[in-house]
């Protein structure tokens, strides 16, 4: 049973590391990215459906993400979508393709956009330690049952201990990179 406590711990880590990289990848840094537009649900014959199911979505140049549709009908749709969505990035629509230029980030926004990479780093902190509080309390529930005795308990404490560890450094080396991706100008 402990067993499947350090299991699911470490299971649950990880995704909480995969939702802080999804995060990182809605954070604008200056540079196209078709992860900006994930969360871009576009009304699609009356059901919202996500961008990247309607249309082909790439990086022709550093700076420009062009969306091509799959149904040129829905290209309306589309830019009506983008511009509801909170990117901040207005669309160019030539009638068969949508172009987003992004914008250089200025000096002050850069450091704006780089707190808020440290914001969701605490966040994603913050729910890696609320799993590692589960776990050890799993652990103790189990040590009172008489499942374990109190030196089976410290190994199984330390072993979560160091799954966190683990879990932490990987979110700073993300968060790490991304800034310093936002700060290079």
């Amino acid at each position: 049973m402990t067993e499947a406590v350090l299991k699911d711990t470490q299971a649950r880590m990880k995704k909480a590391e995969q939702a802080y990289v999804r995060e990182l990848g809605g954070i604008r840094a200056g540079r196209a990215n078709p992860s900006l537009l994930n969360r871009v649900m576009v009304e699609y014959y009356g059901v919202p459906t996500p961008l990247n199911q309607l249309a082909q979505i790439t990086v022709p140049e550093a700076r420009v993400l062009l969306i091509t549709p799959y149904d040129k009908s829905a290209l309306g749709d589309i830019e009506k979508a983008i511009n509801q969505s909170e990117i901040g990035i207005p669309p160019a629509n030539d009638g068969t393709v949508i172009r987003l230029v992004v914008p250089a980030l200025t000096e002050e926004r850069r450091r704006e956009v780089a707190k808020q990479v440290g914001k969701e780093a605490e966040n994603a902190k913050i729910a890696v330690r609320n799993i590692r509080r589960d776990s050890m309390d799993a652990l103790k529930k189990s040590e009172k049952n008489g499942d374990l005795t109190e030196d089976e308990l410290r190994h199984y404490e330390d072993e979560v201990q160091k799954i966190t560890d683990a879990s932490v450094k990987a979110i700073d080396a993300l968060s790490t990179e991304k800034e310093k991706e936002i700060l290079d100008v």
